[in-house]
């Protein structure tokens, strides 16, 4: 079951909107190729298993996803039960389109929202909130951005955990190859991850969680999160 609903969001800022514009639907098509058998292994030096088996081991049976890409993750995923209630979050309408009927064998509601504002969602309503190669695609800093763990946070119940992973450009290992891949994005303004780091990322699971674990893959940063009871 697709169902759809739309937030009233403030007017967004101009760079959010050019950031998810290059979804289009013919990328959407090569985007698995492009990105997790291209510039993950590739360039960021972290295998799609890594992404794989995190989410074999953090997504619930009530999921949230927010910045849903084309569902991949999803869509290979080990739910804990048959048939998972997923709940897919981007501001993008081809995402959420191409993802919603590559997950249509499940029980999937669309949202159109903004990851930097407040969710159009209960408080402490589901198990899991994914968040995969998201962050790097948002503009401003680490810092600016780190709004976006803190509604993600709020919508976990108590034992729930978000996760994901996101390009870091420094306090990590770039190759030479990540680098140019890296610059290049963000002049291309896909990517507006030059000023995120390993630090200000840890800083902002702190202080948004009140546990977390932190670990990266060649210049990924992936992390578990989990507020108080």
């Amino acid at each position: 079951m697709t169902t759809t609903s739309t937030s009233s969001t403030q007017l967004l800022d101009q760079d959010v909107i050019e950031g998810q514009s290059g979804y289009t639907k013919s990328f959407l098509n090569l985007y698995d190729l492009v990105v997790f058998r291209g510039t993950a292994p590739l360039a960021w030096q972290c295998p799609p298993a890594i992404s794989r088996q995190m989410y074999d081991t953090c997504v619930g049976a009530d999921h949230v996803e927010i910045g849903v890409g084309t569902g991949y993750l999803l869509d290979h995923a080990k739910f804990p039960v048959d048939n998972p209630r997923i709940t897919l979050v981007d501001l993008n309408p081809n995402s959420l389109a191409h993802t919603a009927h590559r997950l249509r064998r499940y029980d999937v509601t669309r949202v159109r929202a903004n990851a930097l504002e407040p969710l159009p969602l209960p408080d402490r309503s589901v198990d899991s909130v994914g968040m995969s190669y998201l962050l790097h695609c948002v503009p401003g800093s680490i810092k600016e951005k780190g709004i976006a763990l803190k509604n993600a946070a709020a919508l976990v119940r108590p034992g729930g955990v978000v996760f994901g992973a996101t390009v870091l450009s420094s306090g990590v290992p770039v190759s030479a190859r990540g680098r140019w891949t890296m610059n290049w994005l963000n002049k291309q303004g896909a990517f507006h991850n030059d000023q995120d780091t390993y630090d200000d990322l840890r800083n902002q699971l702190a202080q948004h969680f009140d546990r977390f674990q932190l670990t990266s893959r060649g210049c990924v940063g992936i992390w578990r999160a989990w507020t108080a009871g």
